[in-house]
């Protein structure tokens, strides 16, 4: 028997060691990649945006950006190819309504293909503003969206120098009808398509395997292992994958022996030696695909002679559970992000559970476009971001904390900090890879 099925054999009920005989997934190649994800983007640009100008009562939607000042919708609208914009670049939909259909058009230099209709010939008209003013008078919009506002700065990709100058450019009766594109620009972002979300399980579940790759005896030697070392590993691993990261990975221990500290993600502790005993935290996702993952669980530092975990410990990861299933039990189509979050925590107090909740939407970006539930310093609501509404077809990071006491350790109090990624259909909540419900073990 080798030694990996032997651990197997010897693990306890109710904890879990790494399976070395689960294959991590195949990554795609980067030519693999880039044709996987221009198929989704044609889909996207000929199902999504169409629905979203008619919710959104837009008639023409102007996405404008600069090389080096790339808006964040702009870098979602085009092939995998186009690394950057290039010069400037602007894109123009144009809702002509019914089978008609949305007009893609493209006011650039250079050719994107298929995706979009070339829209300025610079030899017959030099300048790009007039050009781009003279096609919108020429559809006559009633309401003309740009990607301003004040509040998501995911939709307020359109640089000052920019607006000003399409502005100057449009005559002053159209002027008059441009208004913010940041529903446009939510929705676009936050919404995931079928084909996407046939793939999502798959990025989480590399995630998931990554992450227990580090919290083993692979990655993490007791007493000789440092916390900063473990987040480079976990740096070195993605890269070595062929993949990226869009967060520094944050690893961080509690053990009986420590005076209780704050409780603010502000600031950081230095590096940490992992030793037996320790319950070690891990923070980390990584990018694929153009799609994000944010994930937390928990490892076990097992002491010489341990079985398994101490019981308190365990019992505290299982009212973390108990929090997640609070918390997504409240998600419902229509209703606030600050609406579930104080509702969920009403719940939790009733139950006895110390909460705090802190989830948000994952999918183009890390903390994505969507409804704040909480941030970790605001649990009576975030106004702006917490009142967004929640909709279907949004994949969301189930954030949160639940402060627990462990008898074994004297009483003291211990974050279980958990997060795990999930697909709201408008109707259930559906973890795309399962989620942590038993520590992980290092022996």
């Amino acid at each position: 028997m080798n030694a990996a099925i032997l651990a197997l054999v010897l693990a306890p009920i109710g904890s879990r060691i790494l399976d070395e005989r689960v294959e991590m997934p195949r990554i795609l190649s980067l030519r693999e990649q880039a044709d996987l994800r221009d198929r989704w983007l044609e889909i996207r640009l000929d199902t999504l945006l169409p629905a979203l100008l008619r919710r959104e009562e837009i008639d023409l939607w102007i996405v404008a950006a600069r090389e080096y000042n790339e808006d964040p919708v702009f870098e979602t609208m085009v092939p995998a190819r186009w690394l950057a914009a290039r010069r400037r670049t602007v894109l123009l939909f144009h809702d002509r309504g019914g089978e008609a259909g949305v007009e893609r058009r493209i006011v650039a230099r250079y050719d994107l293909g298929g995706l979009y209709e070339a829209g300025w010939d610079p030899e017959e008209e030099p300048d790009q503003w007039k050009r781009l003013a003279g096609l919108v008078a020429e559809r006559d919009p009633r309401r003309i969206a740009i990607n301003v506002s004040p509040e998501w700065a995911l939709a307020d990709g359109l640089s000052a120098a920019e607006r000003d100058a399409l502005l100057a450019a449009l005559a002053p009766p159209l002027r008059e009808r441009v208004v913010s594109g940041e529903g446009l620009a939510i929705g676009w972002l936050e919404t995931r398509i079928p084909e996407e979300m046939a793939v999502y399980p798959t990025i989480a579940r590399i995630a998931h395997r990554i992450l227990a790759e580090g919290l083993s005896a692979r990655a993490i030697q007791p007493g000789f292992t440092t916390t900063e070392d473990l987040g480079w590993w976990y740096r070195e691993r993605i890269r070595g994958l062929g993949l990226d990261t869009w967060f520094h990975p944050s690893v961080s221990v509690q053990r009986a022996g420590d005076v209780e500290g704050s409780d603010s993600f502000a600031s950081r502790p230095g590096p940490r030696t992992i030793e037996r005993g320790d319950l070690v935290h891990v923070d980390f996702g990584i990018t694929y695909l153009g799609l994000n993952t944010d994930t937390q669980q928990h490892a076990y530092v097992l002491r010489s002679g341990e079985g398994d975990a101490p019981e308190g410990l365990k019992k505290g990861l299982a009212t973390g559970n108990r929090l997640q299933d609070i918390l997504t039990s409240n998600f419902r189509e229509g209703r606030s992000g600050n609406e579930i979050l104080a509702a969920a925590l009403a719940q939790a107090k009733a139950a006895g559970i110390r909460a705090r909740i802190y989830t948000h939407p994952l999918g183009f970006h890390g903390h994505a476009a969507g409804p704040l539930i909480g941030l970790w310093d605001q649990q009576g609501g975030v106004p702006g971001r917490g009142d967004a509404v929640m909709r279907r077809d949004t994949v969301h990071s189930i954030e949160l904390g639940a402060t627990v006491p462990v008898p074994e350790w004297g009483g003291r109090d211990v974050r279980i900090l958990l997060e795990e990624d999930a697909f709201f259909d408008g109707t259930e909540v559906r973890y795309l890879d399962g989620r942590q419900t038993d520590l992980w073990l290092i022996r």
